[in-house]
């Protein structure tokens, strides 16, 4: 077995799948969970704070209000 560097994979396009490639789309609004700053990220971006660096990233609260039926 030889000892080669990891290489991280890459993503190869996909014939005729035009709707969200990685990177388009909607951008998320998570929050770091070590400076509390916000962090828009989208489908294939790396789950890292652009701030401190952290990778523990929290998702916002919905702001519409929910509401249950209790039986």
């Amino acid at each position: 077995m030889s000892r080669e560097a990891y290489q991280v994979p890459t993503v190869a396009p996909t014939p005729g799948r035009d709707a969200f490639q990685a990177g388009d789309g909607p951008a998320i609004n998570y929050l770091c969970g070590d400076c509390n700053s916000k962090v828009p990220l989208k489908k294939g971006d790396p789950i890292r704070c652009k701030e401190c660096g952290h990778r523990v990233l929290y998702k916002e609260r919905t702001k519409r209000m929910v509401q249950f039926e209790a039986r």
